[in-house]
C-alpha cells in the first residue's frame, strides 16, 4: 500500500514513496530537483526540494510510466510558480492517485547484451551504383567535382569516374561542348578533363572531338594551355591537322595576338611541323583567311607580298581573301590592286573575285558599277547564279534600298535561279531590322515553301527581333511554322517566347509553348518557371501558378523574390491565406536550401 509523507518542520521538502510489498530490492528512484520557493525555507542539507518516484518494480507494482511523469511534472509546476499548502497536498494526492491508476502489467525484459561485440557489417562486394541525379545533367555531373579543387591528379580522375558516365560519354557531341564551353571553368581544369576523357576513352577520340576542346581554351583565351592539350592527343595517337592549326590561328587573331600568330608559321611553336608534314603554302593560306575575316587586311596584303617573292605557287582562294576583305572595307583601290597582282601570276578571276568586286563598288557608293559588273557576269561569263544575285542584292541591303532587293529576288526567281539559305537570311533580318514585318513573314513562307529548311541559329535570330517590339503573333508564327516544317527550336528561342507572351497574359499559350517544349526534350529552369508564373499572375490564375510554384521546388529551383513576391501578393487580394502561408513554409525551406548550395560552390576548396 503506497503511502505519502509530509516533513511539517520543512514544508519545501516533498517526497514520494512506495514501499514494497517483497523484500526485493528497488532500482534507483529518479530524483527531481526543484528551486526552492523564495522566503521558503531549505531542508537540512540546503539542497532543492525533491520528488522522488520509483523507476520500475517487480511484476505487479507500479511501474514507471509516462502517466506518473505527467503528474510529478504538474507537482514541479505548482512548486516553481508558488502555489500554497493546500495546494501542494492536493498536487500529492493527485500524484499517489495517478500512479495507483497505472496499469499493473510488467515490462517486457530487454535481451541481453552480447557479451562480445558482433560485427553487423555486410561482407565486402560491389559496390552500388550512384543514384540517379534528376537535378544535374552529365556535363553539369562531370563539371560539380571542379568546384571542390579536389588535390591532385590521381583523385581527380577518381572523382570523374565515379559519376558513372564513361570516357566516350563525356566525349559525344551533346556532352563535351556543355563541359568546356559554358562557365568559368579554368584552362588546368579542361586540360586536366580532356586527359582523363582521352585516357579512358577506347576507341581514341576522332580530332573533330578534340578540336572543340582546342577551339574552347582559344575562345577563352587559355593559350598557354594549347600546348598541353596537343600534347594529350599525340600521346593518344590522335594527330592534329589543318583544321586544328586554323583555330589555333584564329583564336589567336581574334584576341588580338596578331605578332604570335605569325609566329606560329614561323616558330612552329606548337609542333606542326611547318614545312615538313604540313605544307607551308597551306599554312600561310589558313593565316592569310584569318586575317582577312578578323579586318586585318593590311597586314594579310603584306604577307601575300612575300609569299609572291617566295613563289610558293598561290593560287585564287589566297587572292579572293584579301579581294574579300578590302571589299568589306570598301576601298576599291586596294581591291584592284590585288586584281592585278592576280592577273600578273598568271591567275584568272574567278566568279568569287567578281562578286568581290561587286560588293566593294556598292559599298564604295558606285552602285551604276557594281550593276554593269553584274550585268557582265549574269549575260557573258557565267550566267545567272545564285552568288552573283546575292553580292547585288546584299550592296542594296547595305545602303538600305530593300525595294530594290525585292526586284531583283523577284528577277532571280524568273530566270530560274533558285535562292538560298543566305539570299533568304539577309532579306529576312534586313526586313525586321526596319521593322516591317509583314513582308519578313512573306519571305520566311517563300523560304519554307521552296524546302530552304533554316538551322536552330536562323529561327534564333528571327525570333528575338520580334520579341522586343509589337504584339507576340509574328514570332509565334515564325515559331509553328518552323517546328511544323521539322526543324529545331533552340532553348533561347523557347525563352524568349515564354517570355513575351507571358509579358502579354496569354497564359493558354504559354502553356502549350511549355508542354511543347518537353516535348523536344527541353528541361524547365528557373528562369522558365518564373515566366510562367508571371504569366499566370497577370491573368490571375494564382491556383496554376502555385502548383508551378511547388513543381519548381519539387525540381530544385527557388523562384526569384520579385516573381514569389508578386504571386504572394495576389494570394493576399483574393483572401488565400492559408494557401500563402503554406507555400511560403515551403519557399523558405527551399531558399535556406538554395542559399546553403551557392554558398558551399562559391567557398569550395576555401
Amino acid at each position: 500500500m503506497a503511502h505519502s509523507t509530509r516533513s511539517l518542520a520543512s514544508p519545501a521538502v516533498v517526497s514520494v514513496r512506495l514501499s514494497p510489498t517483497s523484500p526485493q530490492r528497488q532500482p534507483p528512484p529518479i530524483r527531481f530537483r526543484l528551486l526552492a520557493r523564495p522566503g521558503r525555507r531549505r531542508d537540512n542539507k540546503g539542497g532543492a526540494d525533491r520528488v522522488v518516484i520509483p523507476r520500475e518494480g517487480p511484476a505487479g507494482q507500479l511501474p514507471h510510466s509516462s502517466a506518473a511523469r505527467m503528474a510529478a511534472r504538474g507537482l514541479l509546476l505548482l512548486h516553481r510558480r508558488g502555489y500554497s499548502a493546500s495546494a501542494l497536498a492536493a498536487a500529492e494526492d493527485m500524484v499517489i492517485s495517478s500512479l495507483r491508476r497505472l496499469p499493473s502489467t510488467p515490462l517486457a525484459i530487454p535481451p541481453p547484451f552480447p557479451t562480445r561485440p558482433q560485427c553487423i557489417d555486410a561482407p565486402p562486394g560491389p559496390r552500388p551504383p550512384p543514384p540517379p541525379t534528376a537535378l544535374l545533367s552529365a556535363a553539369d555531373r562531370l563539371r560539380g567535382f571542379f568546384l571542390l579543387k579536389l588535390p591532385g591528379r590521381a583523385s581527380l580522375h577518381r572523382a570523374l569516374s565515379s559519376t558513372g558516365l564513361d570516357a566516350s560519354t563525356a566525349l559525344s557531341p551533346e556532352v563535351l561542348p556543355d563541359v568546356v564551353n559554358p562557365g568559368d571553368l579554368g584552362g588546368a581544369a579542361t586540360v586536366a578533363f580532356f586527359e582523363w576523357a582521352v585516357a579512358n576513352s577506347d576507341p581514341p577520340p576522332s580530332v573533330h572531338t578534340c578540336n572543340i576542346v582546342i577551339r574552347a581554351l582559344g575562345r577563352k583565351k587559355f593559350f598557354d594551355f594549347l600546348n598541353d592539350a596537343l600534347q594529350i592527343m599525340r600521346r593518344n595517337s590522335v594527330i592534329p591537322d589543318l583544321t586544328t592549326l586554323e583555330i589555333i590561328v584564329d583564336s589567336l587573331v581574334a584576341a588580338r595576338h596578331v605578332s604570335r600568330a605569325v609566329e606560329v608559321l614561323s616558330t612552329d611553336q606548337f609542333g606542326f611541323g611547318i614545312g615538313k608534314a604540313c605544307h607551308r603554302k597551306e599554312a600561310l593560306a589558313i593565316l592569310i583567311g584569318c586575317l582577312c575575316r578578323r579586318s586585318h587586311v593590311g597586314l594579310a596584303s603584306s604577307l601575300l607580298q612575300v609569299a609572291r617573292k617566295e613563289l610558293l605557287g598561290l593560287d585564287n582562294h589566297v587572292y579572293n581573301y584579301v579581294m574579300g576583305g578590302w571589299a568589306r572595307l570598301g576601298n576599291v583601290d586596294k581591291m584592284q590592286e590585288v586584281w592585278t597582282k592576280l592577273q600578273e601570276d598568271g591567275l584568272l578571276p574567278d566568279e568569287v573575285s567578281h562578286c568581290h568586286l561587286i560588293e566593294a563598288l556598292g559599298r564604295a557608293g558606285r552602285t551604276e558599277d557594281a550593276l554593269r559588273v553584274f550585268e557582265n557576269m549574269v549575260h557573258v561569263t557565267y550566267g545567272p547564279t545564285a552568288m552573283a544575285y546575292n553580292a547585288l542584292i546584299f550592296n542594296f541591303i547595305s545602303i538600305g534600298d530593300l525595294d530594290k532587293c525585292i526586284k531583283y529576288y523577284k528577277d532571280m526567281l524568273d530566270k530560274n535561279c533558285p535562292p538560298n539559305i543566305d539570299t533568304y537570311f539577309k532579306m529576312i533580318k534586313a526586313f525586321l531590322k526596319e521593322r516591317r514585318v509583314a513582308d519578313a513573314l512573306q519571305m520566311f513562307e517563300d523560304m519554307l515553301a521552296r524546302g530552304v529548311l533554316p538551322n536552330t541559329g536562323v529561327i534564333t535570330s528571327f525570333i528575338e527581333p520580334l520579341c522586343t517590339f509589337g504584339l507576340p503573333h509574328a514570332a509565334l508564327m515564325i515559331y509553328k511554322k518552323s517546328r511544323k516544317a521539322g526543324c529545331v527550336i533552340s532553348l533561347k528561342a523557347y525563352k524568349l517566347l515564354l517570355e513575351r507572351h507571358a509579358k502579354f497574359g496569354k497564359s493558354g499559350i504559354v502553356l502549350n509553348i511549355w508542354e511543347e517544349m518537353q516535348e523536344c526534350g527541353y528541361q524547365p529552369d528557373k528562369e522558365i518557371y518564373e515566366f510562367i508564373v508571371n504569366g499566370l499572375c497577370n491573368v490571375g490564375k494564382v491556383d496554376a501558378a502555385v502548383s508551378v510554384v511547388e513543381e519548381s521546388l519539387r525540381n530544385g529551383f527557388c523562384l526569384g523574390r520579385i516573381v514569389y513576391s508578386k504571386l504572394n501578393n495576389k494570394l493576399l487580394e483574393m483572401d488565400k491565406i492559408e494557401t500563402a502561408y503554406n507555400l511560403f513554409k515551403k519557399v523558405k525551406v527551399a531558399r535556406a536550401l538554395t542559399n546553403s548550395r551557392n554558398y558551399c560552390r562559391a567557398n569550395a576548396g576555401t
